[in-house]
């Protein structure tokens, strides 16, 4: 199985104009099918359907940029892992993409969630997901967050520190309840992805290292703690993975911290949790491995363990997020202008700006993501050329495609759609430059719904008090 770094571009041959990886296509038209939803197509005309809806009636009806969920894509996703890892409890990280339409998806396919802050939380008990179904996660969790958790009665809340243990201890015994509780322990695996994605090292703010007996110490004053029900070890080993392997260190070492917490305690966890991180393919470069391959896998590491260590299997969970949001989802961006770069030796890279940029999608200049892109609106006959689509704002690295091959007669007007992009797009956009956050719609059988609306330029200025105030008391000449 080959895979490529999560931050592939950045280490390709800096004389070269393109990554090796990057190969010139036959036609410049082909949409590679593993990149994109299970409804995207060309159509007759050439121009790029989704969900049975044209990104040209999108881009007119919605407005560009824009961000558009393939909704019988994302719930075959859901199903896919839910019947791959059957006896298997699978919670959606909501992190990736989260709205009110997305968590009835879950609901109906039978799934759990995973929400990591008060604000998700909130969000997914106001949408009537059921609290029982809910995994809390954080690193610094509020008195408040951690309240309306052991109120609510989420089904079960992931530690991440001693602190945290302390006060959900001491919030679930004045409310007279008992709290399920999972440890966060890191494993010390180095996971291959980029340096902000990897989280099962020692060196980071997440979970409880087992190498220093923190973790140890942790599931000990859980098990101790009259507030919390330890049920179980979750650890994380980072995000975008394509190989089983760190998987495979992780549960040896965390499956040997649980036998020995077994003995400490006169009784075995009930539960191992994991995690997520499973990776999706971006670019032509990258192998994701199927839910299928992934179950197989990850059950065979848990049943050796076990075997070996003399412990019952325990109840397993995983918590797939961009797996299931990121292939569903696709950009939609329009053209402003092109501009040929000459590189030397005769060789020129378009610059392809659009109207979106790194305040809809950080990905790309926060860690050197690659992704994918191609003409949405038609059809071309030009040949193949090298191309670089770049947002407007005012940064260097406001990149949104690094390396791609555009027909070469792209040009203003055109419509630029990136696919793999439901997953960490539009939930870690900003308001950079001022700018207004882009809508998200569903499309399913020709038709198109939001799922969240555009952001306004009115939306920033009521949250700007001076600019608010100024605007009530100035007449408005236009009435």
């Amino acid at each position: 199985m080959t895979h490529m770094h999560v931050a592939g571009s950045i280490h390709a041959d800096a004389v070269t104009p393109a990554p090796k990886w990057l190969q010139r296509p036959d036609d410049v038209n082909a949409m590679v099918p593993m990149l994109w939803s299970s409804t995207a197509c060309r159509n007759d005309d050439g121009v790029i359907e989704v969900g049975g809806v044209s990104v040209v009636e999108i881009a007119d009806r919605i407005g560009t940029p824009a961000y558009v969920i393939d909704e019988v894509d994302f719930r075959e996703r859901l199903a896919a892992f839910r019947d791959a890892f059957a006896g298997m409890k699978v919670y959606y990280a909501g992190k990736s993409f989260l709205c009110g339409a997305v968590v009835d998806w879950v609901a109906d396919e039978g799934m759990y969630l995973d929400v990591c802050s008060h604000e998700e939380l909130q969000l997914a008990l106001a949408a009537g997901f059921d609290a029982a179904r809910i995994g809390l996660h954080g690193n610094n969790k509020s008195e408040a967050e951690l309240e309306l958790a052991v109120t609510a009665g989420v089904g079960r809340v992931v530690v991440d520190s001693v602190t945290e243990i302390e006060r959900l201890d001491r919030i679930a015994q004045e409310h007279r309840r008992t709290v399920p509780v999972l440890v966060r322990v890191t494993a010390g695996v180095e996971a291959h992805t980029h340096e902000y994605i990897s989280t099962a090292h020692e060196d980071q703010k997440f979970g409880l290292a087992i190498g220093s007996g923190a973790a140890l110490d942790g599931l000990l004053r859980c098990e101790q703690a009259a507030g919390i029900d330890l049920r179980g070890i979750h650890s994380h080993i980072g995000s975008q993975i394509f190989d089983a392997s760190g998987f495979e260190v992780s549960g040896k070492r965390t499956l040997k911290l649980a036998k020995q917490v077994a003995r400490l305690i006169g009784r075995e966890l009930p539960e191992f949790d994991l995690g997520g991180g499973f990776g999706i393919a971006y670019t032509t470069m990258d192998s994701p491995m199927t839910p299928e391959a992934l179950a197989e896998h990850l059950r065979e590491i848990v049943e050796h363990e076990c075997r070996a260590l003399e412990l019952t299997l325990p109840e397993l969970s995983i918590e797939p997020g961009r797996a299931i949001s990121g292939p569903a989802g696709m950009a939609v961006y329009r053209v402003g202008t092109v501009k040929p770069v000459a590189l030397g030796d005769g060789i020129y890279r378009n610059y392809i700006s659009v109207d979106g940029g790194m305040s809809d999608n950080i990905r790309p200049a926060l860690y050197g993501a690659d992704y994918s892109g191609t003409v949405g609106n038609r059809a071309s006959t030009s040949e193949p050329a090298l191309g670089r689509v770049v947002g407007r704002h005012c940064e260097s690295g406001d990149i949104l495609v690094r390396d791609e091959f555009f027909p070469s007669d792209i040009t203003p007007g055109d419509l630029v759609v990136i696919p793999g992009s439901g997953a960490y797009s539009r939930a870690m956009a900003s308001n950079y430059n001022h700018a207004t956050r882009p809508p998200v719609v569903g499309v399913r059988d020709g038709q198109i719904t939001t799922l969240v609306r555009r952001e306004s330029i009115d939306d920033l200025f009521a949250l700007d008090p001076v600019v608010s105030a100024r605007r009530a008391t100035t007449p408005d000449t236009d009435a």
